[in-house]
């Protein structure tokens, strides 16, 4: 969900603007006190602090917000209705998988089961685990796995037959080279994502085909 199809960052940030303003964390600095008159550990280990301050701060309004997850914009508008299309057309079974915590008001699962349905998908299955990606692609039999973390994909890879696509913005080279060497497939945005979908759907039957267009992801 969160990074595939959720901007859950601008939401993230939005929270942090809201409460501590535009600036960044306060730095060691900042009261006055010379950087070099303080070892840089001290002064790294201070900024740390901060950041974990803010950012456990930010989580706790989040927790505390009514129906959080139903107010998050998507990344890409009618990316999700395009799913819900391909679905029908290819005769997929979607599985959106997240690690969302609670907050106020509905569970996780409906709360995600709403955005989805006011993005243009209807009947969404939603899981919301607390375990590894790899598990549930592994018990839910999954051929794709979509994800915007490398870790997550790893454990597809470990844990299931599943192939991974990592999501990679782009500029990001070295991430997209090292997923491609790890076998992980690589796409720029969830558009181009589902287009590479909608390739191995169409060329399920041919194996050439298939051999062609892992190549050309990175799948091994």
């Amino acid at each position: 969900m969160d990074g595939v199809v959720a901007d859950f960052s601008s939401a993230f940030r939005a929270v942090e603007t809201r409460l501590f303003g535009s600036a960044g964390p306060t730095r060691a600095d900042e009261s006055g006190e010379q950087e070099d008159e303080r070892p840089a550990a001290a002064s790294e280990a201070s900024r740390s602090h901060e950041e974990r301050r803010r950012r456990e701060a930010v989580w706790r309004e989040i927790r505390a917000t009514q129906d959080f997850w139903t107010t998050l914009p998507p990344i890409q508008a009618h990316a999700v209705r395009r799913i819900h299309e391909m679905t029908l057309a290819y005769r997929w079974e979607v599985f959106f998988i997240t690690q969302r915590p609670a907050t106020r008001g509905d569970t996780v699962q409906r709360q995600t089961q709403r955005w989805l349905v006011a993005q243009g998908f209807d009947l969404p299955s939603v899981l919301v685990i607390a375990g590894s990606r790899g598990a549930a692609a592994g018990a839910l039999r999954l051929d794709y796995h979509v994800d915007d973390l490398a870790q997550n994909c790893l454990d597809v890879l470990s844990d299931s037959k599943a192939r991974p696509i990592l999501i990679v913005p782009p500029g990001d080279e070295a991430t997209a080279r090292t997923a491609r060497r790890l076998g992980i497939g690589v796409a720029v945005s969830i558009d181009a994502c589902l287009h590479i979908l909608s390739e191995a759907s169409a060329a399920s039957r041919d194996p050439s085909m298939v051999a062609r267009l892992a190549a050309m992801v990175g799948w091994k």
